[in-house]
């Protein structure tokens, strides 16, 4: 079994950063994680995600070049850095582990966390 804590969402204004965390515990830190987001209305979706090494990454395209996903297996913590946020960024982030399939696919997942808000006012 594996828990995953969410921390770091808020509100921020257009143009802004935050820094998502996802705390991980019950087991060795040696899978492959992923970030996914449900704005209002709408269903979750695939945002980024990080092999167990930290050697590979893999992102939507929306968010290429301004979000950041990272992971310190010392601290057994995933990382989402999210830069020059959008209002359409606007949603409930969800970290989730271990994957038995393609990292973009949210059915693979075993495990979720319970989200974390993220609001980006313009």
């Amino acid at each position: 079994q594996v828990q995953l804590v969410e921390s770091g969402g808020g509100l921020v204004q257009a143009g802004g950063s935050l820094r998502l965390s996802c705390a991980a515990s019950g087991r060795p830190f040696s899978y492959a994680m992923g970030w996914f987001r449900q704005a209002p209305g709408k269903e979750r979706k695939f945002v980024a995600a990080i092999s167990w090494s930290g050697s590979s990454t893999y992102y939507v395209d929306s968010v290429k070049g301004r979000f950041t996903i990272s992971r310190d297996n010392a601290k057994n913590t995933m990382y989402q850095q999210m830069n020059s946020l959008k209002p359409e960024d606007t949603a409930v982030y969800y970290c989730a582990a271990d994957p038995k399939g393609a990292y973009n696919n949210q059915a693979v997942y075993d495990y979720w966390g319970q989200g974390t808000q993220v609001t980006v006012s313009s």
